[in-house]
């Protein structure tokens, strides 16, 4: 099983982080993932000057906004290129 970690420290949540949860949790959903990909909130990972910090297991962390979370998720969940 993956998980992914959202930042919702206070620089993370003024970037968007809950849209990105809630993106994240409609791709899992839609692609059927449920029991394969866990989501989950955390608090800073020290990258606050980027767009929001999101974590797959122990690497990341990646810089997701909300224009490209969909295009993370497929490169990074999905596998595709």
């Amino acid at each position: 099983m993956k998980t992914i970690y959202v930042c919702v420290g206070s620089s993370c949540h003024l970037k968007g982080s809950y849209d990105i949860i809630r993106a994240l949790e409609k791709l899992i959903k839609q692609n059927h993932l449920e029991n394969e990909v866990e989501l989950k909130a955390e608090f800073c990972f020290g990258n606050c000057t980027k767009p929001v910090s999101v974590k797959i297991d122990d690497k990341g962390p990646y810089s997701v906004d909300k224009d490209r979370v969909e295009d993370f998720f497929r490169q990074n969940i999905l596998g595709d290129n």
